[in-house]
């Protein structure tokens, strides 16, 4: 999995089995371990050419889309070299890197040549996973609630503080009865981690450790009433972003309101704990339970924004009062969370089983996302 935050590449060694469901309304719960784990950091060099991958010309992005697919055989060599993982693994499911999403138009692209992939590890490998859906009228995004839905049922809502923030819920949604995902739903909140690393960049820093900087600045209250009457905020679900939103549209407006970098870090986490409590406000709506059915009101919080502890302290101070308690799990969890659905969902292709919700993305139907390379020879 490598995010739109590009900090690296996550590689999970997954063991995934079927198992009994503990809601009555799913088919089953799969269970999980997660066996070796690693991130991957990009050089300067990759984070600038997957950066830049949307202004290639059509030629020199196919070569890139060749080169990222032979580095991913690369990196997932040396995993398995690292761990000891020789004739062990029996699929690879790549997400690979978004360049381009535009649902309005049926398309969405992802980085990462599968094939490549394949011909070099010599290992099945399922990619292309979000590209069924959208081709059926869907979102694309987010395609992590069927893991959320089959591997984490004792939470009522899901957060993912990714380079983007997306959230999820059961027992939620509008017309879900029919279809596997019926009761479950989920969308793109607002832009997170690349706008708060790239914020932090300005002081010379990564990311902004433990939300220090933040913590010390002072919110723009005009600043703050701009970003948060966007007119992304008041479309109904199921919708999606695209990268671009953060760093062609919120950036901009960040950079024109002339802040220091500790107040522009300031308003922008209250926009982002702002815009998640509005977006459970209305899960909540929509299931008119208040996420009873399962979890007992629990968010389970994840992705590289969890470990930033002032985001929390503000999101814990602002769905508390709604009774959602907001829970962060192990280092692991928090960390590689996407990757280990990504495993799920290959291994759901493999089986020819739906992987993603209608429910969720707005497709005309579930479907079974996913291209499939047959990398070992038969």
């Amino acid at each position: 999995m490598s995010g739109s935050s590009l900090d690296g590449l996550d590689i999970v060694y997954v063991h995934l089995q079927e198992g009994a469901s503990s809601i009555k309304d799913s088919s089953r719960k799969w269970e999980f371990s997660i066996l070796h784990a690693a991130c991957y950091p990009y050089s300067k060099e990759w984070r600038d050419k997957l950066a830049g991958a949307r202004d290639l010309p059509a030629g020199e992005y196919l070569l890139l889309h060749t080169d990222y697919g032979q580095y991913l055989g690369e990196q997932v060599q040396r995993f398995i070299e690292e761990h000891h993982l020789h004739y062990q693994v029996q699929l690879i499911a790549s997400h690979g890197h978004t360049t381009f999403h535009s649902p309005e138009h049926k398309m969405t692209a992802q980085l990462g040549d599968g094939a490549a992939l394949a011909a070099l590890t010599g290992i099945n490998v399922v990619s292309d996973l979000r590209a069924m859906d959208v081709a059926l009228g869907g979102q694309g995004a987010p395609i992590v609630p069927v893991g959320e839905r089959l591997l984490l049922q004792d939470y009522a809502f899901f957060l993912n503080l990714g380079g983007i923030a997306n959230v999820s819920a059961h027992g939620a949604g509008r017309g879900t009865e029919s279809g596997q995902g019926g009761g479950f739903a989920a969308f793109d909140v607002c832009p997170a981690n690349r706008v708060l690393n790239s914020l932090a960049g300005l002081a010379g820093k990564e990311y902004d450790d433990n939300g220090a900087l933040a913590a010390s600045g002072k919110i723009d209250e005009e600043l703050l009433r701009r970003l948060n009457k966007l007119p992304y905020y008041d479309k109904v679900y199921p919708k999606s972003l695209a990268n671009e939103f953060g760093t062609e549209t919120v950036l901009p407006m960040i950079r024109e309101a002339g802040l220091t970098v500790e107040d522009a870090l300031r308003t922008f986490v209250e926009h982002i704990a702002i815009q998640v409590r509005r977006a459970a406000a209305e899960l909540v709506q929509t299931n008119g339970r208040g996420g009873e059915q399962a979890g007992n009101g629990r968010m389970l919080v994840t992705g590289g924004g969890a470990h930033n502890g002032f985001l929390i302290g503000r999101l814990r101070e602002l769905l508390l009062p709604m009774g959602i308690e907001v829970m962060v799990p192990d280092v692991q969890l928090v960390d590689y969370k996407e990757a280990l659905v990504m495993a799920l969902i290959g291994v759901l292709r493999w089986r020819e089983e739906n992987n993603v919700y209608a429910s969720v993305t707005g497709a005309s139907r579930d479907s079974i996302g996913g291209a499939v390379w047959i990398g070992q020879e038969v």
